[in-house]
């Protein structure tokens, strides 16, 4: 068991009490004072969200070049029998706050630069798929938002990559992708998030309210291994309905559900977030197999994004761009620019 595993099951195993009391949660240890905020109301309400992101909206084709995730997340109710054991095993990690419970199905696809060599150049980014289904635990305390979340999956042919891709290529008669056959092989890919946001209690500006949310994020497994941290600033009205726009993983990732106070609100934010990334499978090939495609990854990743963000009633509507740096040497092209949209509805 390496170094990072074992940090992580020791936060998820709850401590007895010591003395008169329990000892405070990773969660209340790691928050800072942000000023009163009202605790969230119950929320009867579950939300489903659609995310596609793509490098065709920022005017590319390469590198991580699509995404697309379709997400649950509960009304604040019980949970499912099945996750009431976890989530008690999970409480020192997400410390207290309204209970959500989510899954969802996403699929990313990276290609390198030159997508018409059949053989492609093997200092280039290699081809990979990544389809997989999460089961998701969160706690909103209000003026904060802990998420765990457990994604299973698989990298290589089996993850539909070069079927989606070319499919789509197709369809709107551009030319196919030549290189899939020298994508990662199949591999099982597991990975375990935690990651924590903080809501900062809104600055009044006129009619108008500003905030910060930074957060951080650890991940392990053999898909991604990384460590990161966060800050978005926001301006609009109506910042409590949510923490920010929905993405997908490893970005800032926001929040799938929303839960507004008002019929109407808006944002527009920008915000960056910085990685340590100790394992990437999409560059450092695949775990179990020698020989296969790889890339010198660079141990830094940085993200750029500004967006905005509307919702009335029980619909929410997102837009974020994405600049991204080189994520292994000798990339080409430098800052990669993607975007990502996101849409949200309430039942």
């Amino acid at each position: 068991m390496n170094k990072a595993t074992l940090l992580l099951t020791l936060l998820l195993v709850p401590l007895p009490a010591l003395g008169q009391g329990a000892p405070p949660t990773l969660a209340e240890t790691l928050t800072p004072t942000v000023g009163t905020v009202t605790p969230p109301p119950p929320d009867p309400y579950g939300s489903w969200t659609f995310n596609y992101e793509n490098d065709t909206l920022g005017g590319t084709d390469q590198n991580y070049t699509s995404g697309l995730q379709l997400a649950w997340r509960s009304p604040s109710a019980e949970l499912p029998s099945p996750l009431r054991w976890l989530n008690e095993q999970a409480t020192r990690l997400l410390g207290p706050g309204q209970v959500r419970w989510g899954a969802g199905v996403a699929q990313a696809i990276y290609t390198p630069t030159d997508t018409q060599r059949r053989i492609p150049d093997p200092r280039d980014r290699p081809y990979a798929g990544h389809l997989y289904g999460a089961l998701v635990l969160q706690r909103d305390s209000g003026n904060s938002l802990s998420t765990l979340e457990i994604q299973a999956g698989v990298v290589g042919p089996a993850a539909l990559g070069e079927f989606v891709q070319n499919s789509v290529h197709k369809a709107i008669r551009v030319d196919t992708t030549q290189g899939w056959d020298s994508q990662l092989k199949d591999e099982f890919a597991l990975n375990l998030m935690f990651e924590r946001t903080v809501r900062t209690a809104p600055l009044e500006l006129g009619g108008l309210q500003a905030d910060l949310l930074p957060s951080f994020s650890v991940a392990v497994g053999n898909v991604a291994t990384y460590a990161g941290a966060g800050l978005v600033m926001r301006l609009g009205q109506g910042l409590e309905a949510d923490f920010g726009a929905p993405r997908i993983r490893p970005s800032l990732v926001g929040s799938a559900f929303f839960q507004p106070r008002e019929a109407f609100g808006w944002y527009g934010f920008v915000g960056a977030q910085g990685r340590a990334v100790a394992r990437d499978i999409f560059l450092d090939g695949n775990t179990w197999r020698d020989g296969g495609p790889s890339v010198d990854k660079r141990p830094l990743v940085a993200d750029v994004t500004a967006g905005l963000v509307v919702h009335y009633r029980g619909l929410r509507l997102a837009y974020s761009h994405v600049w991204r740096t080189e994520e292994y040497y000798g990339q080409r092209g430098g800052l990669q620019s993607f975007g990502s949209v996101g849409f949200t509805a309430r039942f």
